[in-house]
């Protein structure tokens, strides 16, 4: 190749150098162009994102501003009413006072008399029971045994101290049906006949019809227990043949701390049983006659229940 050629070559070969950079430079500036209109979007967004921030910035400024006004001219409000109120409750304190004094005299004249309407309420339903009782020759003693039986069964049973005592001042009217019952009867020394049972049978429905429509509460309980008081745990007592737990807790132990006492009384048709004959009978009778959780808890506390017995001995004549 001659020196002709070569210089064009080279000519040529810096003219591709020459464009290749001037390429490159337009590459370079429009990289750089497009990263300084990148820069300009971001400090745009940033500078709308801090005007936004100062703008709620200063939006929860005033709200704070308004809430501390209201605030103020609240309490401004509330201290003018309270010294207000104060100067009133001064001018009439006395006969406030007064009032009140009075209010309380009356308050306690109505809870003296509600006792008095209570206590009163209770020794008509023993009286009523005890009266029941004695026309079948029984005692007075009969009923209060029943009525501390029946209280200590209802407390070892779980139920409130509240219903345990109501329980025990509705107990002694279990057999108050027994003053519809002819004498000849309820007195009769010997067994009874089919019909003389039959009629018998009939007194725990009519202590219940006795009592049933009172809506006093007391009354109420008494019903249950004149009514629910013969019915047996397995279903074959009466009137209504109820069994296991459809039979109310309140008759299901009215009918073990009568029985208790009943075995263990003289009667004009029998002798007072044993205690060991008792205690046999109602081993026998758990789940039968009697609830087994009933029976369970007189032979755990049996103690308690013979104390109760002998406080409250009959007297002899």
């Amino acid at each position: 190749m001659d020196k002709e050629e070569r210089r064009k070559e080279e000519e040529r070969r810096r003219e591709e150098e020459r464009r290749e950079k001037g390429e490159r430079r337009k590459k370079g500036d429009k990289r750089d162009k497009e990263q300084r209109r990148k820069e300009s979007q971001r400090r745009t967004k940033i500078s709308r994102r801090n005007k936004e921030k100062n703008t709620e910035k200063n939006s929860l400024i005033n709200e704070i501003e308004i809430l501390k006004r209201n605030f103020e001219d609240t309490t401004k409000k509330l201290i003018k009413d309270i010294v207000r109120q104060d100067k009133i409750m001064l001018r009439s304190d006395q006969r406030q006072r007064k009032d009140y004094d009075e209010l309380q005299l009356k308050l306690e004249e109505i809870k003296l008399l509600s006792k008095e309407i209570e206590d009163t309420q209770v020794e008509v339903i023993f009286t009523m029971g005890a009266i029941g009782e004695s026309r079948s020759k029984e005692t007075g003693f009969h009923v209060k045994r029943v009525a501390e039986y029946s209280k200590l069964f209802a407390l070892y049973y779980g139920l409130p101290l509240k219903e345990a005592e109501m329980l025990k001042q509705a107990s002694p009217m279990h057999d108050i049906g027994k003053v519809a019952i002819p004498d000849m009867i309820l007195n009769k020394p010997g067994r009874f006949t089919d019909e003389e049972r039959v009629i018998m049978d009939t007194h725990a429905q009519i202590g219940y019809d006795m009592l049933r429509h009172s809506n006093r509460i007391l009354l109420k309980t008494a019903s249950t227990v004149a009514y629910e008081h013969h019915e047996k745990y397995n279903g074959k007592g009466y009137p209504q043949g109820l069994k296991g737990e459809e039979i109310h807790i309140y008759g299901r132990i009215t009918a073990l701390a009568d029985v208790f006492d009943a075995l263990g009384s003289d009667r004009v048709y029998k002798k007072a049983w044993e205690d060991e004959r008792i205690f046999k009978l109602f081993r026998e009778e758990r789940g039968e006659h009697f609830d087994p959780k009933l029976i369970d808890i007189f032979f755990e506390n049996l103690d308690e229940f013979l104390t109760i017995r002998s406080t409250f001995k009959d007297m002899l004549d």
